[in-house]
C-alpha cells in the first residue's frame, strides 16, 4: 500500500486537501493527515499546505518539531508544497518585518506592496491579496505535474505574498498579477505551487492526481 502524508502542524487547509487527495488517489493508497516525523518520514510521498503568515507557519513548525522533517522529506521523496508550504521553502519572507524560513531554496518572500500598479493593463484594480483565479503559464512544461493540464490554466489563488527564487531553473510555472512571479517552482523531487490546487476545480484535481502517481523524477 503506498501512504502519501500531509504535514499537520495546526495550519492549512488540512481538511479540504485531504479530501481531494482521497478523492484522486489510486486505489491503494492510504493519505494520513499527521505530526509525527516517524510517519511523514516513513510515508511514499508528502504534501506540505498551508496558509495565513509565515511568522505563525514556522512558529508552528518550530512547536511542533517539524523544520528538519520538512527539509528531509523534501530531499528524499516526491514533495507537494501549496501556498505557505511554497513560501516558507525559501530563506527568507518579507513578512512582519522579516522571517527566517527553511532555506531549502536561496531567495525571498516578497509583498506585492509597493511591487504592483494599482491597475492591470486593461484598467481592472489589483487588490492586494489576490483572491480569485489568475493563469499560470508553464516554464518547465514537460514536468510530470503539468500532465494534462494545459499552458496557462486557470488556478485559484489566495495571496498577499509571492516567491523570487535567487535560481531561476527552480521556475516551472510563472503567474502574471502586476508583476510576473514564479508561481510554481520544482527541482528533482520537489513541487511546490502558490495556489491551492485542492480549490481549483479539474485543474487542480489533475495536478494532485499527478502528484499521487508520481516517482519524483523529473
Amino acid at each position: 500500500m503506498s501512504t502519501i502524508a500531509i504535514i499537520n502542524y495546526n495550519m492549512g487547509n488540512l481538511h479540504s486537501v485531504t479530501k481531494a487527495l482521497e478523492h484522486v488517489a489510486p486505489e491503494g493508497t492510504k493519505v494520513i493527515l499527521s505530526s509525527s516525523a516517524d510517519e511523514i518520514l516513513a510515508a511514499d510521498r508528502v504534501v506540505f499546505p498551508g496558509q495565513g503568515a509565515a511568522r505563525d507557519c514556522m512558529k508552528e513548525l518550530r512547536k511542533s518539531d517539524l523544520v528538519d522533517v520538512v527539509r528531509e522529506a523534501a530531499t528524499s521523496k516526491p514533495f507537494l508544497g501549496i501556498c505557505m508550504g511554497m513560501q516558507v521553502l525559501l530563506e527568507h519572507s518579507e513578512e512582519h518585518d522579516g522571517i527566517d524560513c527553511i532555506g531549502l531554496y536561496k531567495g525571498h518572500t516578497h509583498s506585492f506592496a509597493g511591487r504592483i500598479p494599482p491597475k492591470d493593463t486593461v484598467g481592472e484594480r489589483l487588490k492586494i491579496p489576490q483572491m480569485g483565479w489568475n493563469r499560470i503559464s508553464h516554464t518547465q512544461p514537460e514536468h510530470p505535474l503539468w500532465k494534462g493540464i494545459a499552458d496557462g490554466s486557470r488556478f485559484y489563488f489566495v495571496h498577499s505574498y509571492f516567491v523570487a527564487p535567487e535560481d531561476h531553473s527552480l521556475e516551472a510555472g510563472m503567474t502574471d498579477y502586476g508583476v510576473n512571479y514564479a508561481s510554481a517552482i520544482a527541482k528533482n523531487n520537489v513541487f511546490a505551487i502558490q495556489a491551492h490546487p485542492e480549490k481549483s476545480a479539474d485543474n487542480g484535481l489533475q495536478l494532485l492526481k499527478n502528484f499521487t502517481q508520481w516517482n519524483g523524477s523529473i
